[in-house]
């Protein structure tokens, strides 16, 4: 009896299953992570709605263990320990909130960041931000140069590598919700509220980390730590 097929048409037939299966889990991965910012957006809507900013930093706690812990964009390894005990911080300290106005400087500075999976991120100084005492420190303020943009602004302080990230930690990424308030000329600035990137927890998470212009000596010790 001749064959109704052959062993190339089997084989095609196997690659044409796996590029379907391969399309499905990207159109599925990209719907989970628009989800996971969707909930990032609503988090830190209700932070900014809060009056009271520490009852607000509980409320941006509860719902980071959430995604963190239940959400299939987590950067979370399958066998971290983190999905039982939570994201640790520090308690709030209300001395580390500050609005400030964002300062113009004197010279322009674009950076190039690269990454593997999304090319080179450029970065350009849009101003900076003069924290006030305790820490009395300058910070640079970023705008990402990307499709609709954002600021960012990432700290090295001196808990990096020790109790915190050793890479630093966020403070805003606007581009991704994280966005504590301000005003036309101002910025909300609840260091509280700085969280590890998720290069932190996943080694294939590629990250842009803080530069000279946002590295202090003071020791932060507010918003996300390594250990409790």
């Amino acid at each position: 009896m001749p064959k109704l097929w052959t062993d190339d048409a089997d084989d095609t037939d196997g690659v044409d299953d796996q590029a379907a299966g391969d399309a499905q889990r990207t159109v599925t991965g990209r719907l989970q992570l628009a989800d996971w910012r969707r909930r990032v957006a609503r988090l830190y809507a209700q932070v900014r709605a809060e009056e009271d900013p520490a009852a607000g930093h509980a409320l941006w706690r509860a719902g980071r263990d959430e995604l963190f812990r239940e959400h299939p964009q987590s950067p979370l390894l399958p066998d971290s320990e983190l999905f039982t005990t939570g994201l640790p911080y520090w308690p709030y300290d209300p001395r580390l909130r500050f609005e400030v106005p964002l300062l113009p400087t004197s010279e322009p500075l674009t950076l190039q960041v690269p990454t593997a999976s999304d090319g080179l991120i450029p970065l350009r100084r849009i101003g900076q931000v003069q924290l006030p005492a305790p820490l009395d420190a300058s910070l640079d303020v970023w705008w990402l140069q990307q499709y609709a943009g954002g600021i960012f602004l990432p700290l090295r302080d001196g808990s990096s590598g020790r109790t915190s990230y050793g890479g630093g930690r966020y403070l805003l990424d606007t581009a991704k919700s994280a966005d504590l308030g301000g005003s036309a000329e101002t910025l909300v600035l609840d260091l509280n509220f700085l969280y590890h990137p998720s290069c932190r927890y996943n080694p294939a998470w590629e990250c842009p980390l803080a530069q000279p212009g946002n590295t202090i000596g003071f020791d932060v010790q507010a918003g996300e730590r390594l250990t409790a």
